[in-house]
């Protein structure tokens, strides 16, 4: 019926989409036909062409900014409002130029498009390219063995390297590559078939969005496809005279990585992208940088990135500075293990009570339902229940029950939980002891409200009126009751997460235990995810129950969701093979439209309905008959699986049968390159969680093909719809014949919790007996049904995380953007300006309001180091904003006296040094004191002398910025994170912890702000140069010191991410090294010069 809708309106979104960007296809083609008439000189110099049709376009608006920018540094420094004002004009002008560019990028796009397929066309049908030399080609023929120079020509390879495995270029763009090139070029999501050439598509817009100069971000979900693809795809651009690179082959913050993003076009993983940004804003120089503007970036598997990983931090950090509580977990853990042990007892006292009761007739919800209803919230992945609910009845029984208990707001639901100890909500991932287990885990003779919050805000209150205690016993009491507070919210906290660790995660499932450490398991793809530890303190509780080594806490330095970070990119695009179930929440959060591009060929896959059993074990045994019938037929199979038990599970039962097979999963991960080569060869039998290998095309061959292709088969329905589309995506690339077929069981978790009961109705009135089958159109539909729940939890849970991390990235970029004030120093004078005026302010109400004009005078001497000239009569009689202005007028007259005696005063100093160290001395350290603290200021000689003074009070005004900026963020975040766990504990008063969170937030980023400016302030005031030259020594630029600090991404307890690890046999990134050239041999570059006095002058 939508069909039929959607055909009435002229098709969906999507196809409405593609069909006004279709006539652009033929204009590319019309172009690409032309240009094969070009000289290979003649193609290549169509870069050069469009690079000057942009600059021209440009050129209007950037002599505009140019002209700003010359009158905002032309001003008068005290001119600070007018500074400002044109430097928000900037801000605007270069967003206007931004879609001016793209204006200009739109006109150029069906010829940029056709020199991009005209050279992928002359790569493939030559075996190599010969055209003029350029100075990029000198270069490249040092590096790349596949570009040589004969004399004034260059010569490109068609065949070279990539991820150390030789390739031949043999692509050229099909229509509808064109069509996804467009998309991605427009900011949106290309949604395209597995097999359809998705890193091809990417060079038409990486292309034409580089010829702006302006930076194009390729991101990947791992290094080894960032290195790969650009090394695949780098040869095309660098013949058209674009220059590539790939961040993840090079060092953080060094010169290398940074020449990466001056690349015209710049690959990596999402995590490096991210982790630089957040190191650009750790550094103490602007040299030290290593990214440029956020302009376009292209996500590969986007749905991957900003959806699987949107709610996963990236952190940078480093030592706490003090001891936290990792012990309380092994003091914890003996008790919970008994609490687990007694639970199961009960659970399965209640389910053969259950068992006998309804066996005789009783399903009452208030007796044998009840019973029945008892043991699966205590335990509800306990094997004997799931195997009980899959007969005849059963499930339909308990659903019965389960209504009447939820029925008015849980009314009854404490008559269910008072038998229990603790009861399990496995839908959301919690668990809640009850008064029971709480009564257990109590030792005798300890305090009975030992887990047991206290009513902090009754118990203040009764200290307050309390008439018979003085003040001071007062704060003594307080500071007892909430110190109590804190330990017992500790205590609870790490007691529900051990019963977490306990109850909801299973090694070899979530997690596996490899070399003394607990790592999560992506739940997708089956591989390990290196350095991700599950955040809140449940990786401590499963380190805790598998009796390893508890690492130690570390304090956040700086963090960032992967869903903030590329929100702030002015243009995003991204590919992927399956987004379109997800194109409500790339609306929502990230604007992005989803564009089904069609397929060159028609998909010719058949896709069997599923097949559904009663039980796990008919399920498997189901599979392993129809993967013996497909191997006779000389089909080769993959079996999709979601966890590494269940590959483990199916490898065995195919030993047991002497069927070959390969496995992929966690613990298989390094053999993915040969594990996906051979998965289509015929008869071949691969069992892979079912996102593994993806990014890589299983190919099949004639003889392959001409028997029906790669049958897939899934063992278990994924919790997303998306997932089960990639792992169908897998068969039937390019028009390839293929099948896929799920298996279902009603034993299985989506079934379990989200869609067996209609099921398991229509099984019961059907007389379905066990080891029969159902398969059936609305039997598929019901499962997806249960799936599209599960999706719209997951996006309500991802909402609310981010809603969290909104909190943090409004206070992240108001705090950079003060840091790069302080960084830069261009708008560093207005920061200066506010805080002086916000501290006075604070000062002039404070005594004000309390009429202590003595207590002002006192407060001004220590805090500006002011005395001032108002008397206690102009006091009296001024009022509070006309007082705060009088004050402020001499504090910032006074500071300005302070520097002016600075800079006159370094003049004779640097001077001396000038005369006495003679002119190698390019910088020198200068030691600023405010008496108390002692900060070190690196600073020109030559410039401070012929700016007489002024470079060293503009250093000076950095340095301490920025110092005290970092401080308190640092401080701030630990605050943060203290916080964000502290306010869960709201739940428990009938508070949305949320709402608390963002008003305690607010609070303390408010008094961050105010404790950096009275501290820069109060320093500025008070400090002081030393006279003497020898005070003075010779210094250098120094790196800021990152060698401490650990990248890493922290799990919010449902790891999605898909981390990848390198798939070639050794653990080294791939690198393509250059032909071996001797000092004294002659340059590769044909300069005619030796290689020592050329390109290789600076090589060690």
């Amino acid at each position: 019926m939508l069909q039929i809708i959607n055909k009435l309106f002229g098709g969906s979104k999507s196809e409405k989409d593609v069909k006004k960007i279709q006539y652009l296809v033929p204009v590319i083609n019309g172009h690409f036909e032309a240009y094969k008439t070009l000289s290979h000189d003649q193609l290549r110099n169509k870069t050069a062409e469009f690079k000057f049709r942009i600059k021209e376009h440009l050129q209007s608006i950037d002599q505009v900014i140019a002209e700003a920018q010359n009158n905002a540094e032309a001003l008068d420094i005290a001119d600070l409002l007018g500074k400002d004002a044109i430097y928000q004009e900037i801000d605007k002008l270069k967003k206007d130029r931004d879609q001016a560019l793209e204006q200009i990028l739109w006109t150029i796009l069906p010829e940029a498009f056709a020199v991009v397929k005209e050279a992928a066309r002359r790569f493939t049908e030559n075996e190599s390219l010969t055209a003029t030399a350029t100075d990029m080609d000198r270069d490249l023929s040092v590096k790349k063995e596949y570009v040589t120079i004969q004399g004034d020509q260059s010569v490109f390879q068609s065949t070279w390297k990539a991820a150390g495995t030789p390739v031949r270029w043999n692509m050229v763009h099909y229509d509808v590559q064109l069509i996804g090139g467009i998309v991605l070029h427009q900011g949106k999501i290309a949604e395209m078939s597995t097999g359809e050439g998705k890193t091809l598509v990417s060079t038409l817009p990486a292309y034409l969005n580089a010829l702006a100069d302006e930076g194009v971000h390729i991101v990947t979900v791992n290094d080894y496809l960032a290195k790969r693809d650009s090394e695949w795809n780098g040869t095309l651009f660098e013949w058209l005279g674009i220059t590539v690179d790939c961040i993840d082959k090079h060092q953080p913050n060094s010169e290398e990585r940074r020449n990466a993003y001056r690349a015209g076009i710049t690959y990596g993983t999402n995590n490096e992208f991210g982790f630089d940004y957040l190191r650009d804003n750790m550094v103490h120089s602007p040299n030290e940088m290593v990214q440029r503007k956020h302009h376009y970036a292209m996500v590969d598997e986007v749905d991957s990135v900003l959806i699987d990983d949107a709610r996963t931090p990236l952190i940078i950090s480093g030592p706490i500075g003090h001891q936290t509580g990792e012990q309380q977990y092994f003091q914890l853990k003996p008790r919970i293990e008994q609490l687990v042990d007694v639970q199961k007892k009960v659970a399965n006292q209640f389910l053969i009570e259950a068992k006998k009761k309804i066996s005789e007739g009783n399903d009452d919800p208030k007796d044998g339902g009840l019973a029945l209803y008892r043991a699966f919230r205590a335990l509800p992945k306990n094997g004997a229940l799931i195997k009980y609910l899959s007969e005849p009845g059963i499930r339909v029984k308990l659903q019965k029950a389960e209504n009447y208990y939820l029925a008015d707001q849980q009314r009854e639901m404490p008559i269910v939980d008072e038998a229990l100890y603790f009861h399990i909500d496995e839908k959301n991932n919690s668990v809640e002891l009850t008064d029971k287990g709480l009564g257990l885990i109590t030792g005798s003779g300890e305090d009975p409200n030992f887990f047991l919050l206290p009513d902090i805000s009754v118990a203040l209150n009764a200290i307050d009126i309390d008439v018979h205690i003085s003040a001071e016993q007062k704060m003594q009491q307080k500071e007892a009751i909430i110190s109590e507070y804190s330990i017992k919210a500790d205590r609870i906290h790490t007691v529900n997460q051990l019963l977490k660790a306990y109850t909801l995660f299973d090694k070899d499932i979530e997690y596996v235990v490899m070399d003394g450490q607990v790592k999560i398991v992506d739940e997708q793809t089956g591989r390990i995810m290196e350095g991700r530890r599950y955040s809140d303190g449940l990786h401590q509780a499963i380190e805790a129950k598998e009796n390893v080594k508890i690492e130690a806490a570390t304090q956040t330095y700086a963090t960032i969701t992967l869903q903030n970070f590329f929100r702030m990119y002015h243009k995003l695009g991204g590919m992927t093979g399956t987004a379109e179930t997800e194109a409500a929440e790339f609306w929502s959060i990230y604007k992005l439209d989803v564009v089904s591009i069609p397929t060159n060929i028609p998909a010719v896959r058949i896709d069997e309905q599923d097949l559904v059993f009663k039980t796990k074990r008919e399920k498997f045994g189901a599979v392993i008959e129809s993967i013996e019938a497909l191997r006779a037929e000389g089909r080769p199979v993959l079996v999709g699986t979601t966890s590494v038990e269940v590959s483990e599970l199916l490898s065995r039962m195919l030993r047991q049968k002497n069927i070959p097979h390969n496995v992929l999963n966690a613990k298989q991960h390094a053999r993915e390159a040969q594990v996906v080569a051979e998965a289509g060869l015929t008869g071949a039998v691969t069992i892979a969680t079912n996102m593994a290998g993806r990014g890589t095309d299983i190919k099949l061959s004639p003889e392959v093909k001409a028997v029906g292709g790669l049958a897939i088969l899934g063992t278990e329905r994924h919790d997303s719809r998306r997932v089960d589309r990639q792992l169908r995506g897998r068969a039937g690339r390019q028009g390839d014949p293929g099948s896929s077929q799920f298996f279902v069981s009603l034993e299985d978790d989506l079934m379990r919790m989200f869609g067996s009961e209609r099921i398991a109705k229509v099984m019961d009135f059907a007389g379905y007996k066990e080891g029969e089958v159902i398969q059936h159109s609305m039997i598929t539909k019901s499962i997806e049904r249960a799936q599209k729940k599960v999706e719209e939890n997951n996006f309500g849970v991802r909402k609310r995380l981010l809603e969290y991390d909104d909190v943090m990235n409004k206070q992240r970029t108001v705090i950079y953007k003060k840091r790069n004030h302080a960084l830069f120093g261009e708008r560093l004078a207005l920061d200066l300006d506010n805080a002086f005026y916000q501290v006075i302010e604070n000062l002039s109400f404070n005594h004000k309001t309390n009429n202590d004009f003595e207590g002002l005078k006192l407060a001004l001497i220590v805090q500006v180091g002011l005395d001032t000239k108002i008397t206690k009569e102009a006091f009296a009689a001024a009022k509070e904003n006309d007082l705060a202005e009088s004050l402020y007028q001499e504090a910032l007259a006074h500071y300005e006296y302070k520097k002016n005696d600075m800079m006159q005063n370094s003049i004779p100093v640097f001077k001396n040094i000038r005369t006495q160290e003679g002119k190698h001395i390019e910088n020198v350290i200068v030691p600023v004191s405010d008496g108390k603290t002692v900060f070190n200021v690196l600073v020109n000689l030559d410039k401070n002398l012929d700016t007489k003074g002024a470079t060293l009070a503009t250093e000076f005004e950095k340095s301490i910025s920025l110092s005290l900026i970092d401080d308190a963020w640092k401080e701030h975040l630990r605050a943060m994170d203290d916080l964000k766990q502290s306010v869960q504990t709201a739940t428990y008063e009938q508070k949305d912890p949320l709402v608390i969170y963002k008003m305690e937030a607010f609070e303390l980023f408010r008094k961050m702000d105010i404790e950096i400016n009275h501290k820069m302030v109060q320093f500025l005031c008070h400090a002081h140069i030393p006279l003497e030259a020898n005070e003075v020594k010779e210094g250098r630029q120094q790196k800021t010191d990152l060698s401490k600090l650990s990248a890493n991404r922290t799990e919010d307890g449902t790891p999605t991410e898909n981390e990848y690890h390198d798939p070639s046999t050794p653990k080294q990134a791939p690198i393509t090294v250059g032909p071996k050239i001797g000092r004294n041999d002659p340059c590769p570059c044909g300069s005619g010069k030796k290689y020592k006095a050329c390109h290789g002058k600076d090589a060690a």
